[in-house]
């Protein structure tokens, strides 16, 4: 696959020896793909990714992957913090609004596998914006087709759980931190950035549907 190099001035070494565990999803909330990639490469902006993927599947580096790109800011996965130097950050060219290009999503279909080659990066690896920071971020959004992306094994599929008799707040937050979502949020904020993921469709208060939306928590509930 074809990658043009666009570096951007904003990166730095991952601390503590660290090396990618994760790829973290974006989209660009931006109209116009050129002034994203701007942006991006901005020092004054002081942000970028390693990648961006525009709507018509061309593909950009800004950062090498073995450095530490400046894209998921506060937040948390799996207790982890500093995301930045655990991860790789993919930014898709898309308003927030839109559906995702089929060709940029051929391109990440492409581009992710051999990402998690080169790292080890299982599919539980692949999150969103969101997943690391609920409340404070919603990309890649409700759009994003994330079970395209299951149904080539490329991230954790949903809607692998059984519902459950009585879907209790106590119950929900416990199946996603062992996810991997933070747990220092209230409860409507961990209802929004899960459904985002796993049912983005879904509206009102907790219900079965939304454990079985999750991916396989049944052994949690043991």
């Amino acid at each position: 696959m074809r990658i043009t190099s666009r570096p951007s001035p904003n990166f730095g070494p991952r601390r503590d020896g660290l090396v990618p565990s994760l790829i973290v999803l974006h989209y660009t909330a931006m109209a116009d793909p050129d002034e994203a990639l701007e942006r991006l490469c901005a020092a004054e902006h002081e942000v970028s990714a390693h990648y961006l993927i525009h709507r018509d599947g061309r593909l950009f580096q800004m950062v090498q992957e073995d450095m530490r790109a400046w894209h998921a800011g506060a937040g948390t996965w799996r207790g982890m913090d500093d995301i930045n130097s655990r991860s790789i950050g993919i930014e898709m060219d898309n308003d927030g609004a839109s559906p995702f290009s089929e060709p940029q999503m051929s391109t990440l279909e492409t581009v992710l596998p051999e990402i998690m080659h080169r790292w080890n990066i299982a599919p539980e690896g692949i999150i969103g914006h969101s997943d690391m920071a609920p409340g404070r971020k919603a990309d890649p959004g409700p759009r994003f087709d994330w079970a395209r992306l299951a149904r080539q094994g490329l991230v954790a599929r949903s809607g692998t759980s059984e519902p459950i008799e009585d879907p209790a707040i106590e119950t929900f937050r416990s199946c996603a931190a062992r996810l991997g979502y933070p747990t220092d949020i209230d409860d409507a904020t961990l209802l929004t950035a899960v459904r985002l993921r796993h049912r983005p469709w879904g509206e009102g208060p907790l219900s079965q549907e939304d454990f079985a939306a999750l991916p396989n928590v049944s052994h949690f509930l043991v």
